[in-house]
């Protein structure tokens, strides 16, 4: 069972013609992700990529059948663009833009409520299955198919976990970067329900940040399962100030809330073996498995 996507999934690219856009995704298509068309209003009828372009999602799907869309637009547009990719019934966006205005994704968040869309971010570097496909701005070529899920909200430490899991010839069942956002879509509560429900999947790997209650939640949710795999987590900004923001727009800690020692504290009491440095992520897991 694939995590999110599998072989089936078709895709299109919300800005496929502008130049992340293009980047990105000529190189996903190029490891095999299914790119089916773009969404670029103004540009209906040409093609990019050699791939067709839409003025809508709607006329999108219509032609391709089309079922997740990666979403390269400017933060101005980019609820909107959020919100139209779910009125047309995708069911995976994937939102790599940064920047969004907060009560643009607070109202993107009620909207949401209302349909069956999974959100991946925004301010993510994507979702990526090896062996099927990559949404988002992660690298080519560092991915190994294999039996770990890692979820993170941090993007260079995505790319460390894959590299350390990979070291050990552990690979990966799929690797979720959720964001960094105050306000963002599937949780990491959300991803390691999908992992522990995957058969592919033996460990997780759970990177998270200072800031918010992301990683509290989840050593909630762990706690109350009856059996659960293996899992390693780093945290990191572990010397932010508190009441200071550090570089993404979540990591920032309310005096006392939300603070490294109070994550890490909820992680082991939920059984969570936590690491010290991001280096030792895949020795910990391969130890963890028993391997």
């Amino acid at each position: 069972m694939s995590i999110l996507v599998d072989e089936s999934t078709r895709v299109i690219c919300q800005g496929i013609t502008g130049r992340q856009g293009t980047f990105h995704c000529e190189r996903a298509l190029a490891s095999g992700t299914q790119i089916v068309g773009g969404v670029r209003q103004g540009k209906g009828g040409t093609s990019h990529l050699g791939v067709p372009v839409f003025d809508t999602v709607a006329e999108a799907i219509e032609v391709t059948q089309a079922s997740a869309s990666v979403i390269f637009v400017p933060p101005a547009n980019a609820a909107e663009a959020i919100i139209e990719a779910a009125d047309a019934g995708i069911a995976l966006v994937v939102c790599v833009t940064e920047r969004i205005p907060v009560l643009d994704m607070v109202r993107v968040r009620a909207h949401l409520k209302e349909s069956n869309t999974v959100l991946v971010g925004p301010n993510s570097p994507g979702l990526a299955v090896p062996g099927v496909g990559t949404l988002g701005i992660m690298p080519q070529g560092i991915f190994l198919p294999g039996a770990i899920g890692i979820v993170s909200r941090s993007s260079t430490l995505t790319y460390e976990a894959v590299d350390q899991t990979t070291r050990n010839g552990l690979g990966q069942s799929a690797c979720i970067g959720i964001g960094a956002d105050p306000v963002g879509g599937i949780s990491v509560s959300q991803c390691l329900q999908l992992f522990m429900d995957d058969d592919q999947t033996q460990g997780v790997a759970l990177i998270g940040e200072v800031g918010g209650r992301a990683e509290e939640n989840a050593a909630e949710f762990l706690s109350t399962l009856s059996s659960v795999k293996p899992v390693v987590a780093y945290i990191a900004g572990q010397t932010v100030p508190e009441g200071r923001r550090m570089g993404h727009a979540g990591t920032i800690v309310h005096y006392g809330l939300g603070t490294a020692r109070t994550k890490i504290k909820a992680l082991q009491d939920a059984g969570v073996r936590v690491v010290s440095s991001p280096v030792e992520i895949g020795s910990a897991m391969a130890e963890s498995l028993g391997r």
